[in-house]
């Protein structure tokens, strides 16, 4: 009977994994240790080095690398790359990380450099801007019933801001990445129509729950807004109209820096173009007027925090002491 790898499940698994699974009758007993390893952590091997993987399985520095051979490759360096691959899009910013944390620097030099990082993101951005679509995009907002805005991760914080930007100037918009969840959020989507913009973001690491509920979002024949990184996003196929943001990062996987500024901007190009833009943020200031810290004002009836009240009428040197009736 052919020896199968043990306690793992070849289904739907990387490149890698389908040519251990393959190969591995064939394999050495200190081999098969070593594919049983791999098999049953993926992701993890695909993050070692050859003397981490050998201390983690087991085995010798030297067996790392003859199975590595045994595979077809030229060794492990290669054989880890495939791995790599396998996970690209999860693992790119670790193998970023990996790099930039073994080279000698200040924090000063660090937090400079990240300026300088974000800095030529935004630029990309701005140069990336499409004249047609921004106006598209604007068009999207304004025309429709109600907006759902959506991400998860880093995206739910941009999605909250971007909601309480467009506030002002469209009758209905939510973030829908609060509590309750992709769940939550799919029991909003039922309700879909035509009449409804949906404006879903991603950015590496790709949020599966996104993109199934913009799925889901297109099947109910809601309108899609896409604000993502690259053409190849698993958001670009989906959207009527997409905007990118170029969010490269060396220490982090995403640069949410850029993609605020690119949510800003739209947020200001839909204020310029809306009706009324003036009287709606003047009436919103005034609405929440109440809730604004205003120095050196004290509304009817109330105490300034952190001050104790004082009967009308009495100075402050009548207020320490007795006075005779």
């Amino acid at each position: 009977m052919t020896q199968q790898p043990k306690n793992i499940m070849l289904q739907g698994a990387g490149a890698v994994a389908q040519t251990v699974g393959k190969l591995y009758p064939q394999l050495s007993k200190s081999h098969r240790k070593t594919a049983d390893y791999v098999l049953g952590n993926p992701f993890r091997a695909a993050t070692m080095t050859i003397d981490e993987l050998s201390e983690a399985a087991g085995i010798s520095v030297a067996t790392a690398n003859r199975f590595a051979h045994a595979l077809g490759f030229d060794g492990y360096a290669s054989f880890r790359a495939a791995l790599v691959s396998d996970f690209a899009t999860t693992l790119a910013p670790v193998e970023k990380l990996r790099n930039e944390v073994q080279r000698p620097a200040t924090s000063a030099e660090i937090m400079a450099a990240a300026f300088e990082n974000d800095i030529h993101n935004i630029e990309a951005t701005r140069r990336m801007l499409s004249p047609a679509q921004c106006e598209q995009a604007v068009d999207m907002i304004l025309a429709a019933e109600r907006i759902f805005i959506t991400g998860f991760g880093a995206s739910a914080y941009l999605a909250g801001l971007m909601a309480h930007a467009l506030e002002p100037y469209v009758r209905t918009v939510s973030s829908v990445a609060l509590a309750g969840g992709p769940s939550q959020a799919g029991r909003q989507f039922f309700k879909l129509d035509s009449r409804d913009l949906v404006i879903p973001m991603v950015f590496p690491r790709y949020a599966a729950d996104t993109v199934w509920l913009t799925q889901r979002a297109v099947e109910k024949g809601a309108k899609i807004l896409a604000i993502t990184d690259v053409p190849g996003s698993p958001l670009a196929p989906l959207a009527d109209v997409t905007i990118f943001a170029q969010t490269d990062r060396k220490l982090s996987p995403t640069s949410d820096a850029a993609a605020l500024i690119l949510i800003q901007a739209l947020c200001d190009a839909v204020a310029h173009r809306a009706s009324r833009s003036v009287q709606a943020a003047s009436q919103m200031a005034e609405f929440v007027l109440p809730w604004l810290y205003l120095p050196q004002q004290q509304r009817p009836g109330t105490t300034p925090v952190g001050k104790s009240a004082r009967p009308a009428g009495r100075t402050a040197a009548q207020s320490k002491g007795k006075t005779k009736a």
